[in-house]
């Protein structure tokens, strides 16, 4: 299969493996500095916007525990629905992130460990999506890779496919929509190795 194909699969592997992925992915918080860095950002009590949201557990229920307002997305029904029972109150919306258009703008987006499931074409198409979806001043949090590329990890015994840009395309791709670097990590040794981004939507 082709690393296209294998772009297209992650939806449908997701849904499979939600069960497996969802109790893997409550063992560890690894990442809750960098949200902080982004509540830093924002007002109290903002609106958030998780951009592939999964299950819910850790990322969002660190939000609402902190009482901001949560709108998480995902692709995947399997995984909107458990959000949908743990969080009731909180909005919910099976949507595929390169499709996004909610006609709704938020203090701070995430999109931890889901944007660099797309290729890179479709990352580059997010950036205006992403600045649709937000306020001035708002604080955009995701993960990339450390370098121009695609790497094949595997999920559930099958290819789970990984892409990202060099880092001088993302930065120029936040500036032109709007976004100025507030912080950026590669290889993140107290975060698990990820490569982090931290950018805020300038004020008019």
């Amino acid at each position: 299969m082709d690393p296209e194909q294998d772009a297209e699969q992650i939806i449908a592997l997701y849904h499979e493996g939600a069960d497996v992925w969802d109790s893997q992915r409550q063992r560890a918080f690894i990442e809750r500095h960098w949200l902080e860095r982004l509540v830093r950002l924002i007002p109290a009590r903002g609106k958030i916007l998780d951009i592939g949201c999964g299950a819910g557990v850790p990322i969002a229920e660190y939000f609402l525990r902190q009482r901001f307002r949560v709108t998480g997305i995902d692709a995947s029904e399997a995984m909107i629905a458990r959000c949908r029972q743990r969080f009731p109150r909180a909005r919910w919306q099976v949507v595929d992130m390169r499709a996004l258009a909610l006609q709704r703008t938020f203090h701070g987006l995430i999109a931890w460990d889901s944007f660099f499931h797309l290729t890179r074409e479709h990352q580059r198409a997010m950036f205006p999506r992403f600045a649709r979806h937000a306020k001035p001043g708002a604080a955009l949090l995701f993960t990339s890779g450390p370098g121009d590329g695609e790497v094949m990890g595997t999920f559930l015994g099958r290819p789970l496919y990984h892409a990202s840009l060099d880092h001088d395309e993302y930065r120029q791709l936040l500036a032109t929509n709007g976004f100025q670097v507030r912080m950026q990590v590669t290889e993140d040794a107290s975060c698990g190795g990820h490569t982090v981004w931290l950018a805020q939507r300038a004020n008019p």
